[in-house]
């Protein structure tokens, strides 16, 4: 038995590494397909790798870096062969920084379901505008060093290469971690399943006419998003700001709908200025919802654990005993769990 456990730790810790390169890998190359150049360099608006690495360190822990690690190696050589030591000051980077956004959001507290509005700021703030100082400050100034980017035109790069990792961290960490905290209903409620489909279909026929129109009508995003985070929460919000946020990148990196007839600062300018309001207003606000409906469930409970006392005093009965083997936060499970008052376990961090 000894020798089976001995056995098995070494096979799940490789496997762990492997899959969690090749999500990283299958990530990267998935962000390479649509590339913008600022003054000769090229960069991705939306680099999912960071996302993807984030959300493993956070649901995985952090014996899972070697693999964030293996799949940088991996997108760094299907980019370039030659293994100087500039790649791998880049490799080191890129590796750290989701590694440091991790450490920041497990010191502040952070909850992977997302419930507070603590957690959205955590995540936008260390997580994503902190953490990825590291791997945009080691990437362009690699390229200044190295005599690949002039010194002039560090900032620029820079900036684009800050905002395109923080954008995957705030577009991609969100999904994948409502991935991994969804539950199945057997028997959900039949309007539910009405308004979600109306909001699907609105969603699939008004964000492509925003992103390709050539008419400016970006702005007709953010009333699918309120609706999203108001109905559904994180879950309807940030599906929504996902398929925005790609397909403004295709119209962008096309040349075509508001991004057409723009240079490549204005294109990069407008298209991360919508990328980073949409991926703000849809994370923040649903945060803030869930927080609220949660509160009111809290206060819910309190009051019928109130009125079962004093039913129970009133007729002369000690109240009811509390489990004593379980600890509660205040605040209870998202607004469409297991029902009014249901509460989940103290969150380890």
């Amino acid at each position: 038995m000894v020798g089976t456990e001995e056995l098995r730790r070494p096979a799940v810790f490789l496997m762990r590494t492997l899959v969690v390169g090749a999500c990283y890998y299958g990530a990267g190359r998935l962000g390479l397909l649509r590339h913008l150049v600022v003054e000769g360099a090229v960069f991705s608006p939306i680099w999912p790798p960071t996302g993807v690495a984030v959300a493993a360190l956070l649901v995985l822990g952090l014996s899972c870096w070697p693999g964030i690690a293996l799949g940088a190696f991996l997108v760094i050589l299907s980019i370039t062969t030659a293994l100087t030591p500039a790649v791998l000051v880049t490799l080191a980077g890129n590796t750290v920084a989701p590694l440091c956004a991790y450490l920041l959001l497990r010191r502040s507290g952070f909850r992977t379901d997302l419930s507070r509005l603590r957690d959205g700021l955590a995540l936008v703030f260390l997580g994503a505008l902190t953490a990825m100082l590291i791997s945009a400050t080691t990437g362009a100034g690699v390229l200044v060093l190295t005599d690949r980017l002039a010194a002039g035109h560090f900032w620029p790069v820079w900036l684009a290469w800050w905002v395109g990792d923080a954008m995957g961290v705030l577009i991609v960490t969100p999904v994948l971690l409502l991935l991994y905290h969804a539950r199945w209903r057997p028997h959900p409620r039949r309007w539910r399943w009405k308004e979600a489909t109306a909001l699907v279909v609105s969603v699939a026929v008004l964000v492509p006419l925003a992103t390709y129109s050539s008419v400016s009508l970006l702005f007709l995003v953010y009333p699918l998003l309120i609706w999203g985070a108001l109905r559904f929460q994180l879950a309807g919000t940030m599906l929504c700001a996902l398929l925005a946020s790609v397909l403004a990148t295709l119209a962008a990196t096309e040349g075509t709908g508001p991004f057409a007839g723009l240079s490549r600062i204005e294109v990069m300018a407008k298209l991360q200025a919508f990328n980073g309001a949409m991926a703000l207003t849809a994370l923040l606000l649903s945060a803030v919802i869930t927080e609220q409906r949660n509160t009111r469930r809290s206060v819910e409970r309190a009051c019928q654990e109130l009125a079962e006392v004093l039913e129970h005093l009133t007729a002369g009965e000690p109240p009811p005993p509390r489990p004593a083997d379980e600890t509660y936060d205040d605040e209870t499970y998202d607004a469409d769990g297991p029902g009014p008052g249901a509460r989940r376990p103290r969150d380890p961090y």
